[in-house]
């Protein structure tokens, strides 16, 4: 029976006529992908509340999974912390898997022929994205664009880390921030009374009556189906969508492409609520002692459509001093710095402050290691934060209302008083997604915890923190339940404890 290529056979075939000199260093980061692929996809197997996963039994450094019709999958026992790939096959029964995307199609459970492309194609775009780095991370960057740029592997705990479905290869060389790419952003004018906008839109993006959107190009040719004809040059940052004009502000585009677990356009509601949010966040986060910054949303746009909007955001570098450097936490992982167990855990205290300082005045954030940005001195210290993209923090009436803040009239998906909730947000984005990636594994982030924890005002947040099992997002169960949208939850075991 013929079977179809894969996507690693099928962005090789690419590759040879669009960059062919990149070809043998994609063959050979293939195996290595694919270990990395298959290391996150284990944690998900290992601790996700997968409904055909009936049984988990741990023996020295061995995990086995009883599956609900009888059979045994058979794999390392995982540290859930952890960013190296250590996993390089596991056994369905007798047989073994080092690829990912047949594991799944092996598995066969319900969903898993889709995801199990998306995995193919994680896997594939991860070597690419590889491929290109010799010599890459020599020093230290001097803009910030370029410190997103040196984020190669994307999420630390996603199986699908690097899909991008949709994507040709010409297009990922083109758009993808650790190809570093200038992309020519797209320029199109729309009627005024056509557009909702909020905030101040810069008089260099009107034209008259005439409201200009940025469009990413990739939008423009496969969804808006139009084509753009000024552009302005731009450097794509680690979300891919949003690009860094030179000396000015940066740019959150619409791409209707499913990139990790989400399709990336702007809602009406956000677009609308943007000035508002903005002006708000600001109010806690000036109560934590200069700590915190919140990039300010100055204007947002959108022409009728989720697929044809834009939203302005100010560079993080606006709250670094002269010497100093503002990156993504996510970009620590590419320095020697968590190396340093001390210097680890001042990092972990002050990103500690500052959660759950928000957090008691009523405010969770989503504070992975894309939205949350260290400010380092010179010398590499931890200074302060800076956080970016308001969309998916989540706020307490009742939290904010005992230290005198009022709500504004906020999209009702940010706004909830359960406790378990706002706890979620934080603990789950912030220990075990910016912190855990940056520690790199469960020994090291328990220690720089139990370091970091030692100072701090004693809470009923921090309490939980120390007694309750760790919450993450589902990532691998949300990728198999497509008819379930919105966040899931697994627990981790709790490196406090």
């Amino acid at each position: 029976m013929h079977r179809p290529p894969t996507a690693e056979a099928e962005v090789a075939d690419e590759l040879s006529v669009v960059r062919p000199g990149l070809l043998p260093r994609y063959e050979a980061e293939l195996p290595g992908a694919r270990a990395a692929v298959l290391s996150r996809l284990w944690r998900g197997l290992a601790h996700e509340p997968l409904p055909w996963v009936v049984g988990r039994e741990r023996a020295g450094d061995d995990l086995t999974l009883s599956l609900s019709d009888g059979r045994r999958l058979h794999g390392p026992r995982p540290d859930p912390y952890a960013t190296e790939a250590y996993v390089t096959a596991v056994r369905l029964d007798d047989t073994a898997y080092a690829d990912p995307a047949r594991l799944m199609t092996g598995l066969g459970v319900p969903h898993s022929a889709s995801f199990a492309a998306e995995l193919g194609h994680s896997v594939a775009s991860l070597a690419l994205s590889r491929a290109g780095q010799e010599g890459v991370r020599d020093g230290w960057p001097e803009s910030d664009w370029e410190w997103e740029q040196r984020i190669v592997d994307g999420h630390p705990f996603h199986p699908t880390c690097r899909s991008r479905p949709g994507f040709s290869v010409a297009e990922q060389l083109a758009y993808g921030p650790e190809h570093r790419p200038v992309v020519e952003l797209g320029l199109v004018p729309v009627p005024e009374e056509e557009c909702l906008v909020t905030g101040v839109w810069p008089g260099e993006l009107r034209d008259g009556g005439r409201v200009v959107l940025p469009v990413h190009p990739w939008q423009a040719a496969h969804v808006l189906k139009r084509t753009c004809e000024q552009g302005r040059p731009a450097h794509p940052l680690m979300s891919l969508r949003t690009l860094a004009l030179p000396g000015g502000p940066q740019v959150k585009t619409s791409l209707s492409a499913r990139l990790t677990s989400s399709v990336r356009d702007i809602s009406l509601p956000s677009v609308a609520a943007s000035a508002l949010l903005s002006d708000f966040a600001g109010v806690p986060a000036a109560r934590t002692d200069g700590l915190l910054h919140i990039t300010r949303t100055l204007g947002a746009a959108a022409a009728g459509s989720p697929d044809f909007a834009a939203v302005l955001r100010e560079s993080p570098r606006t709250y670094a001093g002269s010497g100093e450097r503002v990156l993504p936490v996510a970009a620590l992982a590419t320095t020697d710095l968590p190396g340093s167990p001390a210097w680890l855990a001042r990092f972990a205290r002050l990103a500690l402050t500052v959660g759950l300082r928000l957090l008691e005045l009523g405010v969770a954030l989503e504070a992975h290691g894309q939205n949350l940005l260290v400010v380092l001195s010179a010398a590499g210290e931890p200074l302060r934060l800076v956080y970016r993209d308001l969309a998916d923090i989540r706020v307490s009436p009742a939290r904010l209302a005992r230290h005198g803040i009022t709500v504004p009239d906020l999209p009702a998906r940010m706004v909830t008083d359960d406790v378990r909730a706002l706890r979620r947000k934080l603990f789950g984005s912030l220990v075990a997604g910016a912190l855990a990636g940056t520690a790199g594994s469960g020994p090291a982030l328990g220690a720089a915890l139990e370091t970091a924890v030692r100072d701090l005002p004693r809470s009923p947040d921090l309490a939980a923190l120390y007694a309750d099992p760790l919450p993450t997002k589902a990532l691998t169960l949300m990728r198999l339940s497509p008819h379930m949208p919105g966040d899931q939850w697994a627990e981790l075991p709790n490196p406090l404890r």
